[in-house]
């Protein structure tokens, strides 16, 4: 069986992927994905030399046969996204909801499939990562993010690897809906500001209606001390775990400059040691 840990936020900023790649680093042996399809940036740090990349079609486009084309402009006024113009449609426009093709009284108008990113399988320093792209305007992320952890889960199936690290995206989404449905824990990143606590008290919501075991990790903790003791008393009251608080300390950013994860950056420093405990603790959770 393989445990999806996934690793979120409530609100970008946080440190989310930063943490996340460190305790990848950390954890050995296990399968990396990088579920912020939208605007992956996991690829930065770890370099990943592509095994595959593979076409992701989601989506149709309309395509009018000028040949069969009377010009009639019954499907210029039936679009409701305003995508044809002189019979002539606008790729980006369209939407894909096929109106055009069933008006048309010359059967002029055919949806063909379009491609609306990139899916890959690469190799890391750290061990086997599954990213994606998603194109500009396309739709269906939370689609994309799916595949992402289908192909995670086989890998991880293949190489015997009992554990797949995600790094998910911001928010409540569909891409954040995609990403929990049915994983192991939920690791919530967050900061000790009003915005910050907001969105992590709307994205344990999100995991609690999905039956996810909850923690939360407090990043830059020590920039409000006030803001954090509230944070810690709703994890408290809401019987979510605080994994560990990591203080405010520009080595983190001196790490990403690097393109390395902070344990090969630094790896005697007292956050690389707290969060060795951080994913210590996070093993000893899966099980139970």
């Amino acid at each position: 069986m393989v445990n999806e840990v996934a690793v979120i936020s409530g609100k970008g900023g946080t440190g989310k992927t930063t943490v996340c790649v460190a305790l990848g680093m950390l954890a050995g042996d296990i399968v990396i994905a990088d579920c912020d399809v939208d605007a992956p940036d996991v690829h930065i740090i770890l370099n990943p030399s592509i095994n595959t990349k593979t076409d992701f079609i989601a989506s149709k486009v309309a395509v009018i046969d000028e040949n069969l084309c009377t010009e009639c402009g019954l499907c210029e006024e039936a679009c409701r996204f305003h995508a044809i113009t002189n019979s002539k449609v606008d790729p980006i426009g369209c939407e894909g909801c096929g109106v055009c093709a069933h008006i048309c009284p010359e059967k002029a108008i055919e949806m063909v499939d379009r491609q609306s990113g990139y899916l890959y399988d690469s190799e890391t320093r750290i061990g086997p990562m599954v990213h994606a792209k998603l194109l500009p305007g396309e739709g269906n992320s939370g689609r994309l993010v799916t595949e992402v952890r289908k192909l995670s889960t086989k890998i991880a199936t293949d190489k015997n690897i009992s554990t797949v690290l995600i790094d998910g995206s911001p928010g409540i989404g569909c891409p954040v809906i995609a990403t929990v449905t049915g994983i192991k824990l939920g690791v919530i990143v967050t900061e000790p500001t009003l915005s910050g606590i907001h969105d992590m008290q709307r994205v344990s919501e999100l995991l609690q209606k999905f039956r996810v075991k909850t923690t939360v990790i407090i990043n830059k903790y020590d920039l409000n001390l006030e803001n954090t003791k509230a944070i810690e008393q709703f994890c408290e009251r809401n019987d979510i775990e605080v994994l560990g608080k990591i203080k405010f300390d520009s080595i983190m950013t001196k790490s990403m400059v690097a393109a390395q994860t902070l344990p090969e950056y630094a790896p005697d420093h007292e956050i690389s040691h707290l969060l060795r405990q951080v994913w210590k603790r996070i093993t000893e959770i899966i099980p139970e």
